[in-house]
């Protein structure tokens, strides 16, 4: 069966990053199989790339290589890393990029120090093309991940803020805006449910109070704002057929506050 390698960056669809990497990979693995997570990633916003793998990768059958290239340290000291978790293998710089998934699965890692395994003449300002595709195609071949590398066990991580609640609410933030405008809270469902069953809330972001948490967006007339549970089991607010962030004047980071009704 042909392999699966997905491609998440931030290079956009208007240069030839994205077709460069493929056709390196193409060359070394001709019945693979090209699956584009998103290259809309905000330019350099590694925690955006984050969200999109935490949400994608893992829907994907075990053994598909995840090639992932956000990555404004390329060429520092930053590493350029692969690693295995749950069966699924993951290529990219090691600044945090993976960091929601390796705070949920167990991971074996290794510097991609074996030079062998690389393209030639690597440029110091496209490791996505000379560095990383090539060893995510060596993956999807079947070449062990341990021969790729170095071992070690030290990941890059960043997290959001967790939120805090008391025996009157929530509190928690914006982490990440989709491209529909919509705002994703770091505030899961279940930590909602927990705290109230019945899931009767007020909702403050910005100037704006919502009396409820609905099931859907059509669950409000078109333009007013909606609380939900979205899909990837956090609380999101959005606007009925508009743009929650530019229509509520709300951005990443700002404080979302749940009061128990």
């Amino acid at each position: 069966m042909p392999g699966v390698i997905t491609l998440t960056t931030d290079f956009g669809l208007q240069d030839h990053y994205v077709a460069v990497m493929k056709a390196v990979m193409m060359k070394m693995v001709p019945d693979v199989s090209f699956i584009d997570i998103s290259h809309m990633i905000p330019p350099q916003d590694v925690m955006a790339g984050a969200w999109v793998l935490r949400n994608a990768a893992m829907m994907f059958p075990p053994g598909t290589v995840h090639l992932a290239v956000i990555d404004p340290g390329v060429g520092t000291e930053r590493k350029p890393v692969a690693i295995e978790m749950n069966g699924h293998f993951f290529v990219g710089p090691d600044n945090g990029l993976f960091s929601l998934i390796s705070d949920q699965y167990e991971s074996t890692a290794v510097e991609l120090t074996e030079t062998a395994f690389w393209g030639d003449n690597p440029s110091q300002t496209f490791h996505g093309r000379d560095i990383f595709a090539p060893a995510a195609a060596h993956l999807a071949n079947g070449v062990p991940l341990e021969k790729l590398g170095t071992p070690f066990n030290r990941l890059v991580t960043y997290h959001w803020a967790t939120p805090i609640s008391d025996k009157d609410g929530i509190q928690g933030w914006v982490v990440h805006i989709d491209s529909y405008g919509n705002l994703i809270t770091n505030i899961p469902g279940e930590m909602m449910e927990r705290m109230s069953p019945s899931g009767e809330y007020k909702i403050y972001v910005g100037n704006t109070i919502l009396q409820s948490v609905s099931k859907t967006f059509g669950s409000v007339p078109e333009g007013d704002p909606v609380a939900y549970i979205g899909s990837a089991g956090m609380l999101e607010i959005a606007v009925n057929k508009g743009d929650a962030s530019q229509m509520l004047s709300v951005m990443k980071g700002a404080q979302v506050s749940l009061i128990v009704r």
